[in-house]
């Protein structure tokens, strides 16, 4: 519990997040630095979710920097604009590619805001709720939710739809343990 109360978690929920990810042991506990909104579901198209990455500002300055042109703290390796409908490939704080138009969760299944990190990626992902929807060039980075190619014409249950062009350039950059941002 003085773990908790030292990342500013102490309550019951908190606790149950905690307790409850150490149980199983699919999560890791810094899972619990930033648990999901439970008004928002996140879609289960695979894995177990990532742990997300405590928003910290870089080290010897008041607040994290943000990467030029994009609403991201120059740390994340990819930037999700959720409110312009744009994302971004960073490298060291500077804009590698991008932006480019994305479409996100519709009503009900939210793309959820928040720092974490790519899981996992899968040339042919399949999902495992929408009728095995293809979902090509997935790149997850918040248990069900990833970046992948998509209409840019409707929005997901929660992932974030690319270009094909833009969903191949994402897939073959990003890397596991790669810091994926998206702001609401």
């Amino acid at each position: 519990m003085r773990a908790l109360k030292l990342l500013g978690l102490a309550g019951a929920t908190a606790a149950a997040v905690f307790l409850g990810s150490a149980a199983v042991g699919a999560v890791p506990a810094e899972a619990s630095i930033n648990p999901p909104s439970p008004a928002v579901p996140a879609p289960v198209h695979a894995p177990p979710p990532a742990a997300p990455v405590a928003n910290t500002p870089d080290p010897g300055s008041g607040t994290a920097p943000t990467a030029a042109g994009t609403p991201c703290s120059s740390s994340a390796r990819a930037c999700i604009d959720l409110s312009a409908n744009r994302a971004w490939l960073m490298q060291d704080g500077k804009v590698q590619y991008g932006p480019v138009p994305i479409t996100h969760g519709r009503q009900g299944f939210l793309t959820p805001p928040g720092t974490f990190r790519v899981s996992f990626k899968d040339m042919n992902h399949k999902s495992s709720l929408f009728n095995s929807a293809p979902m090509p060039y997935s790149v997850f980075f918040n248990g069900g939710v990833a970046f992948h190619q998509g209409s840019l014409r409707q929005l997901s249950h929660g992932c974030v739809h690319l270009s094909r062009a833009a969903a191949q350039n994402f897939f073959n950059t990003l890397q596991t343990g790669d810091v994926v941002q998206v702001v609401p």
